[in-house]
């Protein structure tokens, strides 16, 4: 019996998760592992004094640096997506982007400049491969008809990977690097990835129906265009900004570095409002709702970012990282404990390894050893044996995927009972709000600054923990709608680029953040720093308000829903 068109077969929902997911989701675990112990230590092997090790950076030079990496980080998976969605195809450009990560990571652990400088070379250019293809190749397979109902559940399961190998990453960084030297840790991240490899390559073909290469329209931007567009027109911009401070005789944004990525997104930005001016009518709303999104978007990133610049340096520098006996001795065999050791005269005396500073009646308030750790402690505070055994600092970057996980099905719980009641808000409220959780989250910086006299204390591990949980909440808000926006409001011929764009806006919001902390140095007080944030949140929180409904309208008219 034939079927009229009224009677289109049911498909029943699968049972079973396709087997597919957990082959992505060990293979996704264990990259973030990687990637995450890496940026968790980064900035710590930097600033660390070379007798230890480390780089021995000033705050400035390190920000700076690791402000670049994050930009070109979030910058490269832009052109890694087009490559695999158009030639590569997607688990080819996993393949690819996971080895270069691996080599990269393992190149960590050899010292020298230039080792490094390559090294990081060779991890931007392989998340750029990994990074937007991963979770591509798992969106394919769930859109096949009968896995469909179970595409949300994939991609929570799939996130929760994500944040295991963000959270156990940092314990395995602390102890090699206390144990063994910042080298052996960077060679752990690379161990990860081979492991995540080893994992994805074994059971390619269980992924492979997902693997569906892009037939290219007549609508679709060659690629040609978009580098000759986007791409030439910044690396020019952006000699042109590396060049601007010998002219000048001083640069514009602290560095030179940051003058030419800001010189660079000026093309890139340019671009994106052409492609706004000149869409066609019935693309402009979607696009302008998008736009506007991603403007204001950045202030979030950019206080998400702090977790590996601002806040590292309050961990480091500035929180009272000593412990009891008893939880040394229970930190002790996990290698959670990191020492630090100033010669044992130097406690009686000051001299030629120090730098006193005094008030105005003469006395010590402040001395500086060996160790970022010594600086903003009182002389008196330095116990006789010159050694001290601290939390390692890069366990506060496990706080946050803790919380991730904690308040995850807290936070869907939560929005299923007001949905039932017909008060869940709509997705650019679930924004604004997590953007004002984002602000809040450095409003509490502010005060625990307010409440420490950074030159002879430390602050108390509450506050950091305080501030990361309160930001958690924020993400959960806003960091997985952003990727949903872009699928919803973009014109279909032009989504790929779109989704370069929420990874330019993470990309300049990086770069925004390591500029910030390039000038910690030059914050006589801390809490303008954080102040900063705070108020950036609340004015960006209030527009996103404003333009709520206009959005949602929007987004209702493309998709049926809010």
């Amino acid at each position: 019996m034939s079927q009229t068109a009224d009677e289109q077969p049911v498909i029943a929902p699968a049972k079973k998760h396709h087997p597919g997911l957990y082959v992505l989701f060990f293979t996704e675990m264990w990259e973030r592992f990687g990637y995450y112990l890496m940026i968790g230590i980064f900035f710590l092997y930097l600033i660390d004094p070379s007798i230890n090790g480390g780089k021995g950076f000033d705050n400035t030079k390190a920000a700076d640096l690791v402000g670049s990496y994050i930009a070109l980080v979030y910058l490269s998976p832009f052109i890694g997506g087009l490559l695999a969605d158009r030639y590569l195809g997607y688990r080819r450009a996993i393949v690819i982007g996971g080895a270069l990560l691996a080599a990269g990571y393992f190149g960590l652990a050899f010292p020298g400049d230039m080792a490094m400088y390559i090294s990081l070379g060779l991890i931007i250019i392989g998340n750029g491969f990994f990074k937007p293809n991963i979770g591509t190749l798992l969106g394919n397979i769930y859109n096949r008809p009968d896995l469909k109902p179970k595409k949300d559940v994939a991609y929570n399961i799939f996130y929760m990977g994500v944040n295991i190998g963000a959270f156990i990453c940092n314990f395995v960084a602390a102890y090699l690097r206390n144990h063994y030297g910042w080298g052996y840790a960077f060679a752990a991240a690379g161990v990860g990835m081979v492991v995540g490899l080893i994992i994805f390559m074994s059971r390619m073909k269980v992924v492979a129906e997902g693997d569906i290469k892009k037939t290219p329209s007549k609508e679709d931007m060659p690629i040609g265009t978009i580098l000759s567009s986007v791409f030439l027109p910044a690396i020019i911009a952006a000699g042109i900004g590396y060049f601007v401070a010998p002219v000048l005789g001083h640069t514009l944004f602290g560095t030179r570095s940051n003058d030419a990525f800001m010189f660079a997104c000026v093309p890139i930005v340019i671009f994106y409002i052409r492609l706004y001016t000149t869409a066609a009518k019935e693309d402009k709303r979607g696009l302008g709702a998008l736009l506007a999104f991603f403007a204001v978007a950045i202030v979030f990133w950019v206080i998400y970012n702090q977790n590996s610049t601002g806040l590292t340096i309050w961990a480091d520098q500035y929180t009272n990282r000593q412990m009891s006996p008893a939880m040394e001795k229970a930190a002790q065999p996990l290698g959670m404990l990191q020492t630090v050791t100033m010669e044992p005269h130097t406690v009686t005396q000051i001299d030629e390894h120090f730098r006193a500073i005094t008030d105005a009646s003469g006395k010590t308030v402040q001395v500086q050893g060996p160790d970022p750790y010594f600086q903003n402690l009182s002389k008196d505070q330095i116990p006789e044996s010159g050694t001290l055994h601290l939390l390692s600092t890069e366990i506060f970057q496990s706080i946050n995927p803790f919380f991730i996980v904690v308040f995850s099905m807290m936070m869907v719980g939560l929005f299923s009972w007001l949905a039932v009641r017909g008060k869940e808000p709509n997705t650019p409220t679930k924004i604004a709000l997590g953007i004002f959780m984002a602000g809040f989250s450095s409003l509490l910086m502010v005060m625990a600054v307010a409440m420490t006299d950074v030159y002879v204390e430390k602050s108390a591990m509450s506050w950091l923990i305080a501030t990361y949980a309160i930001f958690t909440i924020g993400e959960i808000l806003v960091s997985p709608i952003g990727l949903s926006m872009v699928s919803k409001l973009s014109p279909p011929r032009v989504t790929a680029l779109m989704m370069g764009g929420w990874y330019l806006v993470n990309s300049i919001a990086g770069k925004i953040a390591g500029l910030m902390a390039t000038f910690w140095d030059s914050f006589i007080d801390k809490k303008t720093y954080f102040m900063i944030l705070t108020i950036a949140a609340a004015v960006a929180g209030v527009v996103m308000l404003m333009i709520g409904k206009w959005i949602a309208k929007v987004v209702k008219e493309k998709t049926g829903s809010y």
